[in-house]
């Protein structure tokens, strides 16, 4: 993976991301190395090759599944509403973009725009968040509605 070049941007080359993406796929990083940009440079990937926002929901879904049993981690970690709420928003920031933009430019415009992954705490409650509901399936935000 890129580290930042000399204009501060993560990527410069899509096969940077994609090399983001299949070391997710194929568990290559340790558990405590996929953090939030890894997280959102595989949405951008995934969003970028899926034929429709719930294609890429699906394969995010099931690399988090296979990625939490690959490191021994309860499968109750994964978060259905977190999830999805990052690729709605990572999607929506990608509608943006015109069609011609280079992939690693959309992917340092997302992660520089969704880099606190806090974010979600505008939108949604912790005690929410927390809940076993939005954990296993898609919670509507109790803070204020969706703007994406």
């Amino acid at each position: 993976m890129s580290q930042a070049n000399n204009s501060g941007q993560p990527y410069q080359s899509a096969d940077e991301i994609e090399a983001v993406a299949r070391q997710f796929e194929s568990c290559a990083f340790n558990a405590g190395e996929f953090h939030h940009r890894e997280h959102l440079t595989v949405i951008v990937w995934y969003l970028l090759k899926s034929s429709s926002i719930e294609a890429a929901t699906a394969r995010m879904r099931e690399g988090l599944y296979k990625f939490l049993a690959h490191h021994a981690v309860n499968r109750q970690k994964y978060h259905e509403t977190i999830t999805r709420f990052w690729v709605k928003k990572v999607s929506a920031l990608l509608a943006e973009e015109s069609e011609e933009r280079h992939p690693a430019e959309m992917a340092n415009k997302v992660i520089e725009a969704c880099n606190d992954a806090n974010l979600i705490y505008a939108y949604y409650s912790r005690d929410l968040i927390a809940s076993d509901a939005a954990r296993e399936g898609w919670a509507e935000p109790d803070l204020q509605p969706l703007d994406f």
